[in-house]
Parts: structure tokens; sequence; C-alpha cells
């Protein structure tokens, strides 16, 4: 086999997927798949959903891009479509999660330093969190495996255990610009941020005169059962990320934040070539939509609510599951041991999934999943686990 020119930057599954429609992708070899990947959470209407398809196909006849120096009523249209499922005033938009977040940690500073005329720059995180690949995004992660050999970091980060106030306040000092939170940790393990803790640390953001930024890259646009995470907090946020859902597989993100926070970014002060273009404008547009028009975060969350009780009463007596939890349809299934041959055996009997961290398998179905898809991969998924935890007891018995 010719060696790929690829740098060799993921370690890729032994599949050639090639085409998908609804919660299923389809190999080069004919096998069909159940996903409940979801291409990480960013398939969130199926693969290939009609309308968005449409308005794509359309905006391709019309114009492809002309760049930010000229008005683009598309992206014009898709950030008002987002103020009005949000509490925000004012979009940014630009191609992925890890450059949302980045652009949310420049307003932050820029907000302090020229707006406020204070010299404060630091943006505190939490453990196991993760922001992003970017040289900044990394360093705000709490996760210390993405910053091998990236040294060295940008300053202006600090990072405090997660659910830990006194820790958080100790952190706060006369440098600090702004809090960055997940509501739910995915790829640090799928866990959910306990409710009173995020209210306690707006409250203590408003008290400190600090930012305070929610990275809702997976958990916004309807994954959680609602439009984002947030709205089941009862907070809101100075400034939110989105990224993965918005456009049903085209590159989009966008940063969105409260109308004082404006001021801060003027012409000049922040850009993106390729961010909000009219093709992917057009799909954030037809993505919106088709939620409004379908309840999409509505029927997200009716989902989410069979999926866990499935779950729970297919692996009640299964010893080798420790918890299954979530919020949404971001579920992290946690084991006594790695799962992934557990991920592997799944390809193998059609069913994809993926981990988050060694122990944690993550299910992130598509938002529009059927009963009879859930069934089917619970099913599919119970067995897997049956059998993973009958070898793994055989190589204990082994070893005594």
């Amino acid at each position: 086999m010719t060696q790929s020119v690829l740098f060799t930057t993921y370690a890729r599954y032994p599949l050639n997927l090639v085409k998908g429609h609804g919660s299923w992708v389809w190999d080069d070899q004919g096998n069909r798949y159940l996903d409940f990947m979801s291409g990480l959470a960013v398939t969130n209407l199926g693969h290939a959903p009609e309308k968005v398809k449409e308005k794509v196909k359309a905006q391709l006849d019309e114009l492809w891009h002309i760049s930010n120096l000229f008005h683009i009523p598309q992206q014009e249209k898709a950030a008002r479509l987002l103020t009005e499922v949000s509490c925000a005033d004012a979009v940014f938009f630009c191609n992925s999660g890890a450059e949302a977040n980045e652009a949310a940690i420049k307003l932050a500073r820029r907000y302090h330093q020229k707006v406020k005329g204070a010299d404060r720059y630091e943006i505190i995180t939490f453990e196991q969190s993760f922001h992003g690949r970017t040289l900044a995004t990394l360093t705000a992660t709490g996760q210390q495996k993405v910053k091998d050999g990236f040294l060295p970091l940008p300053e202006g980060f600090k990072t405090v255990p997660l659910h830990d106030l006194d820790a958080l306040r100790s952190a706060i000092g006369p440098k600090t610009a702004a809090v960055m939170l997940e509501l739910v940790q995915a790829e640090g393990g799928v866990y959910p941020v306990e409710r009173g803790f995020v209210q306690e640390l707006a409250a203590l953001c408003k008290q400190e005169g600090l930012l305070l930024i929610l990275d809702e890259v997976q958990t916004g646009m309807g994954r959680t059962g609602t439009w984002f995470a947030h709205q089941q907090y009862d907070v809101e946020p100075d400034i939110f990320t989105t990224a993965k859902g918005i456009a049903s597989g085209l590159p989009a993100g966008a940063m969105l934040a409260k109308d004082f926070l404006r001021e801060a970014f003027t012409p000049g002060t922040h850009a993106s070539t390729f961010g909000g273009n009219p093709v992917s404008a057009a799909a954030v547009i037809a993505t919106i939509e088709t939620m409004r028009e379908e309840r999409v975060p509505e029927r997200a969350a009716e989902a989410s609510a069979y999926l866990m009780e499935q779950l729970r009463v297919a692996l009640a007596d299964q010893p080798f599951v420790r918890d299954i939890r979530g919020l949404g349809l971001i579920i992290g299934i946690e084991c006594a041991g790695p799962v992934g041959e557990i991920v592997t055996a799944g390809q193998q009997n059609k069913l994809l999934f993926v981990t988050a961290g060694p122990n944690v398998i993550r299910l992130l179905p598509n938002l529009l999943v059927t009963r009879e898809e859930i069934d089917q991969a619970v099913e599919t998924l119970t067995g897997l686990i049956a059998d993973h935890a009958a070898k793994d007891a055989v190589k204990e018995e082994m070893k005594l």
C-alpha cells in the first residue's frame, strides 16, 4: 500500500465511508452502519438533511465567496436567527470551534483593556476541559496531553479543579479577565457540570467584574435538549461559542456575545477570511430553520430520556459498567477498564461510537434518531459490553 502523504495526526479507523443518510452511513464495500458518532456531534440533523442540501445547492449556483469586506446578506440572516434562539445580541462567524473560542478569548481581553482601561488578560479554565488545538485554546484546555511538545505556551491562563469554588476564588487576581467553562466536559469523560456550581460561578463573575465565557462548541445547537445547554442552568453568559452542529457538516463556527461587548470588536480588530461566507451561512440558515420547524431540541430531549432509560435497564446488572451519565444526546458510559476494543467490536457489528477518555464510551446520535434506531444500538452495545466483560474476566482468571 502506498504511504499516505498526509501528516499522521489522526489514528484513523480502518473504514472508508462513502455515503450517509439520516442515522446511517455506508462504506466502500456496501456495508451499512448505524452512526452514533454523528461526525463527533456535527451531523445533528442526520446525514445529508434535505433542506440544508437544497439551500446549499441553490447558493452554489449563485455565489460562493466574496470576503467579509462586503456585506453578506446570508450571514446577517444566520446571525439574526442565532440571536432569536439565544440570549446573544451580536455574532462573529468563523470556521471552527477552536476559532470561536479564540475569538472569545480575544474579545474578553480587548474589552477589559480597550473599553474598561484595565490590564486584565488572564482566563481561568478547569481541569479536564477541552477548548481546541490552537496555541491559545490548547493552553486553555485542562488536559496536559494536548500540550505535549508545544512549549512555550502563551501566558494568561490558569486552570483550577472543576466544582472547587475555593480554588476558583484563589485563582482570581487583578489580571483576571474571564472564566471559561464547558457545561459538559465531553472530551474529558462526559461530565455535566453541577447546576449549583454554574450559578455560583455566574454570580462570582458578576461580583468580581469578570466575563463569563461558556464553550458550547459541542453542547450547542440542540445537542443537550435545548438550543444551548446554558438555557437549562438559568444563567446568561456574556460570551458563548458554538460550532459542530451549526451547519450540518459544513465548516462553520460562531462566537456570540452580549450587546455591551460590541465596542470591543471594531473594524480591523478581528477577522476571518472564510467565516460566514455565503455557502456556509446558507447551511447555518437551513440548519436553524429545520431545527425550528421540526422541534429538534425538544425531540433531542425526548430521545435522550428514552436512550438513557434503555441503557440503564439493559446495563443494570453489568458490573463492568460503573456509570451512565450525560446531558441530552451527549451520553457517557463509564466502564471498569479500557473500552477501545469495544469501539472496534462495534465497527465490526455495524455500530459506530467513540470514546471520551480510555474508559468511557461516548454516544452522540443525531438529534432526530428514532426509537427503533435507539433500540438497535442499545441491543448491540449491550452485547458488545457483555462479551468484552466476559473476555476480561477470563484474562483475570488466567493471571491467578
